[in-house]
C-alpha cells in the first residue's frame, strides 16, 4: 500500500450523542449567562453604589404614602413627621396617631387612609419597610450631621436630609420608583462617608463613627 492510500473512518455522532450534546451545551450557556449576570450586579453595586440590573426600586409598603402630595403640594416639612431627627440620632417614623392628626377627617373614601384609621382604632401600628441600613457597627448621628449643616451652612433640615436620602418628593419621577415608593440612591458604604467628611472637612479617625 503505497502512503496515501490509508482510509480514515470519520466518526459521525450517533442521534442521542447530538440530543445529549445540545442539551449539555444549552445548560452549560444557561450557567455562563447566570455567571455573567451575578458578575454584573455585583461590580456594578459594588462601584456604582446602584446596580445597573435588578435595581432596587423601593419595597412596596403596606400603605402608600405619596411624599410628593405632602411635601411638594402641602408644603409639609421632613421633620413635621419625622420628630426629633434634628435633636436625635435616629430619624422616627411617625406614629399612626399622628398621621391620624390630619387624617381623622381629610382623606375620606381613600383606601390607604381607611386602612390607616382602622389600624388607629385597633390600637395597632404601620409596619413600614426599612429603606435604609447602615451596619450594626457604625454609628450614624442624624442629630449631628443637620446640625452642622444647619449652623456651618445655613441648610434647612429637610434640605440636609436629601444629601443623603435623594428628592425623596420627587422620587417617583426623578428614581422611576412606583407608587411614589423610597429607594435607596446612595450607597451608605464607608467610601461615599469619608468622602463626604473630606468634602466638608469632618472627622475621619475611625472613632467618629465606630464606637
Amino acid at each position: 500500500m503505497l502512503p496515501g492510500d490509508f482510509e480514515f473512518k470519520r466518526l459521525k455522532p450517533s442521534k442521542n450523542q447530538m440530543i445529549l450534546l445540545s442539551i449539555v451545551g444549552f445548560f452549560g450557556l444557561l450557567v455562563f449567562i447566570g455567571i455573567v449576570i451575578v458578575l454584573t450586579f455585583v461590580l456594578t453595586a459594588w462601584m456604582n453604589g446602584e446596580p445597573i440590573i435588578f435595581a432596587n426600586e423601593g419595597p412596596e409598603q403596606p400603605i402608600v404614602f405619596p411624599h410628593k402630595k405632602h411635601v411638594e403640594e402641602l408644603g409639609m416639612d421632613c421633620t413635621f413627621c419625622h420628630r426629633g431627627v434634628d435633636k436625635e440620632a435616629a430619624a422616627h417614623v411617625p406614629t399612626t396617631g399622628l398621621c391620624m392628626t390630619c387624617h381623622s377627617a381629610v382623606g375620606d373614601g381613600l383606601d390607604g387612609i381607611t386602612k390607616m384609621r382602622s389600624l388607629y382604632e385597633d390600637d395597632r401600628s404601620i409596619h413600614w419597610i426599612r429603606v435604609h441600613r447602615v451596619p450594626d457597627h457604625v454609628h450614624f448621628v442624624h442629630e449631628a450631621h443637620i446640625r452642622y449643616f444647619s449652623e456651618k451652612e445655613g441648610v434647612e433640615a429637610s434640605a440636609v436630609c436629601s444629601k443623603c436620602h435623594g428628592d425623596v418628593a420627587n422620587m417617583e419621577e426623578v428614581h422611576g420608583t412606583e407608587d411614589g415608593r423610597v429607594k435607596q440612591v446612595e450607597p451608605l458604604k464607608m467610601g461615599h462617608c469619608v468622602d463626604c467628611h473630606k468634602q466638608h472637612n469632618a472627622p475621619t479617625d475611625c472613632a467618629t463613627c465606630h464606637y
